[in-house]
């Protein structure tokens, strides 16, 4: 009848569209769920998420009335407002996989950094990486960053910065910023935005790109990104195309990991 994910303490439940179901008995299933679960919010989610800033419009049904939260992940504390910053707890474990990925002394920068979730996990749990540095355009995400950050004691090596990364890539190129490993979490739009990773990649580092297709446009989509990669006169090696999550039916967020030749 109803699907729902939790985020810290609040269960943020999708009902089928098709169905015309009361809020009287979406209030009785969001009821049903505060007694079985350990969540003391239940929200309706309403539409999609929009927008470059990925924002959400819910509807409180049961439970005490806030739309803000402590979720806890990967030995790390994360305090998001569920309808101004965009937080998928679904991430959790690309989150751990790429943290994995990390090197010794390795600069990372997290594009559209979001809550700093990436940035969080990487620094906390691969205490050897140098610096990372989360780009974010939202400010009410950026202010949730900046105390998340404080909260997980990772002052030392996160950087949070609040701003479009088409303006402030170009800013860290001017200083001589270069990143031997960048995080693409990008939201699902037309623009790639690979053209400003590429500005401050270094040679031999890795780019982690989010990508989004049906399965049958996959290859499309990895062509069309590489005649991109390649027009900025920048060579790379595709490693892998992996599955990292379904955004809707049959059509799914992919991971494309990619080393920098030149």
């Amino acid at each position: 009848m109803a699907s729902y994910e939790v985020i810290g303490s609040i269960a943020v439940m999708k009902f089928p569209e098709e169905e015309k179901i009361s809020i009287k008995e979406k209030k009785k299933v969001a009821e049903k769920l505060l007694e079985k679960n350990n969540v003391k919010t239940v929200v309706e989610k309403i539409g999609r998420i929009k927008g470059r800033l990925r924002t959400l419009k819910t509807k409180h049904l049961a439970g005490i009335k806030t739309l803000t939260t402590i979720h806890k992940e990967n030995g790390c504390l994360m305090k998001v407002n569920i309808e101004t910053c965009y937080f998928s707890p679904r991430l959790s474990e690309e989150r751990k996989r790429i943290m994995k990925e990390c090197k010794n002394n390795e600069k990372v920068l997290v594009m559209f950094g979001g809550v700093a979730p990436y940035a969080i996990v990487i620094a906390k749990n691969k205490k050897e990486v140098k610096e990372v540095v989360s780009v974010e355009i939202g400010k009410e995400c950026s202010k949730y960053a900046q105390e998340n950050v404080r909260m997980n004691k990772q002052e030392k090596k996160v950087r949070i910065i609040q701003g479009d990364v088409k303006k402030i890539i170009p800013r860290l190129k001017e200083k001589g910023e270069k990143y031997d490993r960048i995080i693409m979490t990008r939201p699902n739009l037309k623009e790639t935005f690979i053209k400003y990773a590429l500005m401050v990649a270094k040679k031999g580092g890795m780019i982690h790109y989010h990508g989004f297709s049906h399965e049958e446009d996959k290859e499309e989509m990895v062509k069309e990104l590489l005649e991109e990669i390649n027009n900025e006169r920048r060579k790379v090696k595709v490693l892998k195309v992996m599955k990292v999550g379904d955004i809707a039916p049959r059509k799914y967020r992919w991971r494309i990991d990619m080393k920098i030749l030149n």
